[in-house]
């Protein structure tokens, strides 16, 4: 077999020019997604930056929804969404769930009655190993649409320094310019801190797609509803909430049941300030069962980054741009707390020899 010819010296510097401008795109990009070409570009760690100026730094903390309690338990599909979706949480039977509880704030000391908003979030694993991750609130409705207005909201909900409060004229001028936040304001204008986690209902505020056996689309919202009357009085206890879900649990399983809402052609699925119509179809999907509950400091949630993106087959996210942001902040805020722990007196990785490390 003859030998190739060899390259001239031109065609030499070709393919290292070639070579070079491919390494020099590769550069380019990963500086652009990382904010190195663009100082004033929106970013994840600039983000998360805000949140940590807002509430301070708590090593090992969550940098939002930093106080919270781990819950298990289980899901029970009774298939009425498997039509519309080939996720093998949709068929019918059980799939288990470690979950957690939490009060959005960066700061893990705050008062239980510090917000009127509490969250869920919930790893589902299916037999095949795949899972499907959700965080929702207990609202309706976000407060803005874009990633830029969540952070031009931390900016002006940031503490002054010399009261420690936000200023009201920031805060003023900023819920001015946003006339997408009414909705919200008007939902927190009569929403009080519950007094339990397990009387709340959750919505998952984003929307997300639905894809059947034949590869056909439904765009969806859904929500966690409780099963329980919110019938308990206010408390003064700044940790009520982990008591009473104690008290709840032992007394036996909590339910809620997973409601998911299909959009109508023109619903907004790229903007979690509005609502969807009150007459859109919705489906009892299964029920939510928890069964016990456990300390952060030491329960399985602890080390889960309940990324709204990790979705199983048959789960797609949709066009809302606060998707792919919460995503990027959830795995910054993850990577710095569990940096954090492993330095941390007193843990395993801290007294673990070089070598071990």
């Amino acid at each position: 077999m003859n030998a190739p010819p060899p390259l001239s010296g031109r065609s030499v510097l070709l393919r290292f020019a070639l070579i070079a401008v491919v390494l020099l795109v590769i550069v380019l990009a990963f500086g652009y997604v990382g904010g190195w070409l663009a100082p004033h570009r929106l970013t994840a760690q600039r983000l998360v930056n805000q949140l940590q100026a807002n509430a301070g730094v708590f090593p090992g903390y969550r940098r939002n929804h930093a106080k919270g309690v781990c819950v298990a338990g289980y899901f029970d599909s009774n298939g009425n969404a498997q039509p519309y979706s080939v996720a093998q949480v949709f068929a019918p039977g059980r799939t288990p769930v470690v979950g957690r509880f939490a009060v959005p704030s960066g700061n893990p000391y705050a008062p239980d009655s510090s917000v009127p908003i509490r969250s869920m979030a919930l790893r589902f694993t299916q037999t095949n190993g795949q899972q499907w991750r959700t965080g929702m609130n207990s609202m309706p409705v976000f407060p803005v649409s874009t990633p830029q207005a969540f952070y031009e909201q931390l900016q002006a909900q940031q503490p002054d320094p010399a009261t420690g409060k936000p200023n009201p004229a920031k805060l003023g001028a900023f819920f001015a310019s946003h006339p997408e936040t009414s909705a919200f304001l008007a939902w927190v204008k009569t929403a009080k801190p519950s007094s339990s986690y397990v009387t709340e209902s959750y919505w998952s505020l984003n929307a997300f797609v639905l894809v059947d056996a034949n590869g056909a689309p439904h765009a969806v919202r859904w929500r966690m509803v409780s099963e329980t009357p919110n019938t308990t009085p206010g408390s003064t206890d700044p940790d009520y909430l982990d008591a009473d879900l104690t008290q709840r649990l032992a007394q036996g399983p909590q339910r809620w049941h997973l409601w998911v809402t299909f959009a109508n052609p023109g619903d907004p699925t790229n903007d979690a300030t509005k609502a969807w119509p009150s007459d859109r179809r919705d489906i009892d999907a299964g029920t939510l069962v928890l069964t016990s509950t456990t300390p952060q400091e030491n329960g399985e949630c602890r080390d889960i980054n309940y990324d709204p993106l990790v979705l199983p087959d048959g789960i797609q996210a949709s066009d809302d741009p606060l998707l792919p942001a919460r995503s990027a902040a959830y795995a910054t805020s993850y990577l710095r707390r569990t940096s954090e722990e492993a330095h941390l007196p007193g843990t395993a990785a801290a007294q673990a020899t070089p070598e071990a490390k």
